[in-house]
């Protein structure tokens, strides 16, 4: 389907406010069927936010991947990882990634111990094999400083995985679930007899089972082996419909066994099709949440990227938002009540009430077309009797296509009804979009109102086809297949003659942005040649991605006139799989951060006394107080860097530099491409952090890799889709390094910029897991101390990616040094360097 998006009218009870939305049709186009309602009950408190359906199943590769830029931000609750050493995957031990978890506020780390073992399902050696892995495990957990914070899970799935507590005859049943209640009691009581307090969860089924369940808990409770925690999976589409009922069974259980009530965590939830979408995702976490368990992403292809929702180390897509919004809701969660509840890819949300910051947060998503989110029981002792109100969305880009701060879609200011409700109609959503909604007192004044640009969309099935072939993703019946805009994508593309022709009509002349949603992965960058309108062709250049139907987003700036035109992208080098185009109009890219959304330290004070400039009010930061902002940078370079605040001199800490700004001052500042923490501090009343810019490499040093002093086994290695045509290779071992002799103008800290590739992969093939390896180098500053930097697989020896590093540098030359004693470090193109402070 083809959809432009514009403005719309919206209507609020108790006011008439026009605003600005991106919906998918137009008051002019209604959809023809009547909007659905969401209620959000703020007098109705189901208790504390827990933030437990944020948790991942190996979330993190290594020490360093995902950043500690995308990890601090999203408040982690739980991680499973695989045992120190385990052989299932080639990366993600527990005890090496907890630093890096930890260190950005992380909660609890599960330990998946059958993860010791090499295959899949694992090879069953019997318990005189296993037991000796257990005692080495637990040893090694109960010997860490934070093994508080661990928890062991002994099985994974034994309904499948070497006891068969899935058999459909009854006698085998009996005899496969003795054998397991033997030997969970044994492992446990080996376990305890290691370390008596460590946490134990389990059964851990592939499902919830009504069969064994009640067997498990009665044996567990007469033999004193119950586990601390309740684990068991929720991988179907079904569980949409069937999770609730599953845990009021669960905690009806308990009561029946008079055990618990124990802490429950799914510690594997949703399909391919639902990761990384945020309309999906809100489906999943407002059921757990709701429910106040804890619970887990799936891990389908590769540890390291947050289950699909982190590009590249840094950068983050649509799903990180989803979850950076979800760790931004404080106070309590109060009852919502969907249209259809427990019901699979429909309309859900979840919300909050936080009486002390007076605001309220609701995220909805999960349909199509148009919804009233209806606020009932607005506390006039909290909101008075107006309200602000802002709207946003964070959409769907793929796996691997960045996603700027969500836009803010609309602003304004409602009277609360006498009934007690606000009603806030969204119009045009798009099913695979979150929105968040966020009521505040009004203030004085109007709020700014966002500007909302035209936006086209077009899926590539729509298109005229040549030589291709459209391919069904990601449906309920498919639901382990990956994600895809409209559930289809146009693949097969490999032949001389393949195309795909779009028509497209934009509103005005001028440049566009023209963002194709693609898939590649011939094993090096791929080409297709555009063409507009029949006239001479340019070539679009796409990036290697994990595979075929792992969307990427290359981004494409074209001058079209205002009408109809045809875009075709035809086969050039290589092959890639088409899902769709987005148009929008070509600006620089600018942001409003609003400082009562954002992250805090100390006691800053909400003040809403003025709603004019923003529709959140301000901060009041006093002694010790600040506010942390996460500022998108669509690519290395600087960037202008604006707080809005008054009174006294504020101090922005960017990369561990401090930058000191008067009101209305302006800063040139260095960031890297994805997010940035940027903490504000100083007796000051702060509205915002604007940021402006497209990355401006003015000032950026470039030290190609022919430049660098190689020793030992080191080598330049030709290769065409390096920015100068060869990288260093070979970069490790004794005796082996890359020295650059750069120049710094000012002493300070840099942010260095390191080009690389690296494709290293496990010498297995697993039935799920790419088994993709990041690589380090140790990075030396004049034979200063090293420190250590990981570099996550790119999917090609030829895809280069930037990694930033900050490194404090003394005026004049300076020495960088790369090695890697005991590995390889990636190929390296080049490095760039630049000071923090432009």
């Amino acid at each position: 389907m083809s959809m432009t998006r514009a403005l719309v009218t919206v209507a609020v009870v108790g006011a008439l406010a026009t605003v600005g939305l991106t919906p998918a049709a137009s008051a002019e186009e209604p959809t023809g069927q009547a909007a659905q309602r969401i209620t959000v009950n703020l007098g109705q408190s189901e208790g504390d936010i827990m933030y437990g359906a944020n948790g991942a199943l190996y979330a993190l590769s290594d020490d360093g991947v995902p950043s500690d830029a995308i990890l601090a931000p999203l408040k982690l609750s739980t991680i499973t990882q695989k045992p120190e050493g385990g052989l299932q995957h080639p990366n993600g031990d527990a005890l090496t990634v907890s630093e890096s978890f930890f260190r950005n506020g992380g909660g609890d780390v599960y330990v998946m111990m059958q993860d010791i073992y090499e295959q899949w399902p694992y090879e069953d050696l019997g318990l005189a094999d296993y037991l000796p892995r257990v005692d080495s495990i637990t040893r090694q957990v109960s010997e860490h400083a934070r093994s508080d914070d661990f928890v062991l899970v002994p099985f994974n799935e034994p309904d499948l995985i070497w006891y068969g507590l899935n058999a459909s005859d009854p006698a085998q049943y009996a005899r496969n679930r003795d054998r397991f209640l033997a030997d969970w009691r044994t492992v446990y009581e080996r376990i305890r007899a290691v370390d008596p307090d460590i946490r134990i969860a389990g059964p851990n089924e592939s499902r919830y089972d009504r069969r064994f369940l009640p067997d498990f808990y009665a044996y567990a409770r007469d033999h004193d082996v119950l586990p601390d925690v309740t684990t068991w999976h929720e991988l179907s589409s079904s569980s949409l419909r069937d999770f609730q009922g599953n845990y009021d069974h669960y905690r009806a259980l308990e009561r029946q066994l008079g055990i618990g009530p124990l802490p429950i965590n799914i510690d594997e939830y949703a399909n391919r099709r639902d990761l990384s979408v945020p309309g999906q995702l809100v489906q999943w976490v407002s059921m757990f949440e709701r429910n106040k368990v804890y619970a887990d992403q799936a891990y389908w292809d590769m540890a390291g990227n947050l289950d699909g929702n982190v590009v590249q180390t840094n950068i983050p897509n649509g799903g990180w938002w989803f979850f950076r919004w979800y760790a931004a809701m404080t106070g309590e969660t109060v009852r919502v009540t969907p249209p259809n509840p427990n019901t699979i890819d429909t309309l859900q949300g979840l919300a909050t009430l936080d009486t002390e910051r007076r605001q309220s947060h609701a995220v909805v998503g999960g349909t199509d077309g148009d919804a009233d989110v209806v606020f009932r029981d607005v506390p006039a002792a909290t909101f008075g009797s107006t309200v602000s109100f802002t709207v946003a969305e964070a959409g769907w880009s793929g796996y691997e296509g960045a996603h700027a701060a969500p836009r803010v879609l609309s602003r304004a200011t409602a009277r609360v009804a006498a009934d007690g409700t606000v009603t806030v109609p969204l119009r045009g959503m798009d099913r695979m979009s979150a929105y968040r909604v966020v009521l505040t007192p009004a203030g004085s004044g109007t709020p700014d109102q966002p500007t909302v640009p035209w936006r086209g969309a077009h899926e590539a099935e729509d298109g005229t086809i040549t030589a291709g072939q459209i391919y069904t993703q990601g449906t309920v019946q498919n639901a382990n297949g990956y994600a895809t805009s409209g559930t289809r994508d146009v693949g097969s593309l490999n032949q001389p003659e393949s195309r795909v022709a779009f028509d497209v009509s934009v509103p005005t002349t001028g440049a566009y942005d023209v963002d194709v949603y693609y898939g590649n992965q011939s094993g090096a960058p791929a080409s297709q040649t555009l063409t507009v309108d029949g006239a001479a062709p340019t070539t679009v250049d796409y990036p290697s991605t994990l595979n075929w139907t792992y969307r990427g987003i290359r981004t494409v700036r074209l001058q079209l006139t205002a009408g109809d035109h045809t875009l075709s992208l035809a086969k050039g080098a290589g092959e890639v799989t088409l899902d769709r185009i987005v148009l929008t109009p070509a600006a620089t890219p600018r942001a409003g951060y609003e400082a009562t959304l954002a992250d805090t330290t100390g006691d800053p004070r909400y003040d809403y006394g003025s709603s004019t400039g923003t529709g959140t009010g301000a901060l009041v930061l006093g002694s010790g107080d600040s506010v942390i902002f996460d500022v998108f940078a669509p690519r290395d370079g600087y960037y202008t860097l604006t707080p809005r605040h008054t009174g006294g001199r504020l101090t922005l800490d960017v990369h561990g530099t401090p930058l000191s700004a008067t009101p209305g001052q302006s800063l040139r500042v260095l960031l890297q491409a994805g997010n940035n923490r940027v903490t504000a501090t100083g007796s000051a009343t702060v509205r915002s952090l604007d940021v402006t810019g497209a990355g401006d490499t003015t000032g950026l040093a470039s030290y190609q890799d022919t430049t660098a002093t190689l020793t030992g086994q080191a080598r330049i290695t030709d290769n065409p889709h390096a920015s100068g045509g060869s990288h260093i290779g070979w970069l490790g071992g004794p005796d082996t390094s890359a020295r650059w002799t750069v120049r710094a103008p000012q002493a300070g800290r840099y942010l260095l910029f390191v080009h690389y590739a690296n494709d290293e992969r496990a010498d297995s093939d697993h039935a799920y897991n790419a088994d993709v390896i990041s690589r380090t180098a140790d990075i030396s500053v004049n034979d200063g101390p090293a420190r250590r930097a990981t570099f996550r697989n790119s999917y090609s020896w030829s895809n280069f990616w930037s990694l930033a590093v900050p490194v404090t540098l003394e005026r004049g030359s300076n020495i960088l040094t790369f090695t890697n004693p005991t590995g390889l470090a990636p190929d390296l193109d080049l490095i760039r360097l630049a000071p923090v402070r432009g």
